[in-house]
């Protein structure tokens, strides 16, 4: 019932893509390479433990430099941030390491039940019925909705009560800021108390973003950072021609049962489809104007 394939080949195409750059490295070249990539993660750890509590998830396994890099990225949070590390969406590091194995469910499902939604109305009811699905078998910290596969402010506007119980949400391509803002102002309206819901921030991080998401909302609604490319990966200008900074690569569902599959998101840059779909997908699913952010992942 699920594809499968692309966590995994999403990371062995990065992986090789950096073996052929390693290769042609010398020994010294790459102690060197390597003793920078390590001091700017520390550096970087470093800088969010500065902030206060900061709860931080590795969300790098799709797009990290390779497997060992990420496993000793993991160690290095363990070490670095202690009980504020989460975990890692790397379930084989999660068993070798002792930490918990943590994420949230993907824009896969919706784009494949709203891809075998017979009629504008079962499409509709698809994002839903993911989830109504997926508590069947998960519950506590596993209850974490993402709804911004074809727009969050859609997505709260027509979402059933009962969502309102599950433990948080993730905020993916929205402004943080804006998307932060938006989902405190949902459970309100709704009779929640936010500051006993989750918001998981994922897109792009950073310890910059990190920080002001931080600022903004600390008090306000439990926080946990899924920190990804910028973890597992960033070896930005270590390489020579930047042959080793990250680039910016998915792998979406393209079809269900020879039927077209759709990803809207908040972010336009990040619309995946055949244009008319995409069209149909806006208009029933009443999306507004957006504004388009750059899309480094």
């Amino acid at each position: 019932e699920t594809t499968m394939w692309e966590i995994p080949a999403l990371a062995i195409i990065n992986e090789l893509r950096s073996r052929a750059v390693l290769k042609d490295l010398g020994k010294f070249e790459l102690q060197i390479l390597y003793a920078r990539a390590m001091t700017r993660v520390w550096e970087k750890i470093e800088a969010i433990k500065a902030l206060g509590p900061v709860n931080v998830a590795d969300f790098g396994t799709r797009r990290r430099h390779g497997y060992l890099w990420q496993d000793w990225c993991v160690q290095a949070l363990m070490e670095g941030l202690g009980e504020t590390f989460l975990g890692t969406s790397n379930c084989l590091i999660a068993m070798q390491r002792e930490v918990e194995a943590t994420g949230t469910n993907a824009h896969e499902l919706p784009m494949v039940y709203s891809a075998l939604a017979r009629t504008d109305a079962e499409l509709l009811r698809a994002p839903y019925q993911v989830l109504a699905d997926w508590q069947e078998d998960y519950e506590g910290n596993l209850r974490i909705m993402l709804p911004d596969t074809y727009g969050t402010t859609g997505f709260l506007a027509h979402a059933p009560d009962w969502l309102t119980a599950w433990t948080g949400i993730r905020i993916d391509s929205k402004d943080p800021i804006e998307g932060g803002e938006e989902v405190i102002a949902w459970w309100k309206s709704r009779g929640q108390d936010p500051r006993e819901k989750l918001a998981i921030f994922s897109d792009g991080l950073d310890v910059d973003e990190v920080a002001r998401i931080h600022a903004r909302f600390t008090g306000r609604m439990r926080l946990g950072f899924g920190w990804g490319t910028l973890l597992t990966n960033d070896f930005r200008g270590l390489a020579p021609n930047g042959a080793l900074d990250p680039i910016s690569i998915v792998c979406k569902v393209i079809s269900a049962n020879g039927l077209p599959a759709v990803k809207l998101s908040d972010n336009p840059t990040k619309a995946m489809g055949p244009p008319a779909e995409i069209e149909r997908y806006r208009r029933l699913f009443e999306v507004g104007h957006q504004v388009a952010r750059p899309a480094m992942v």
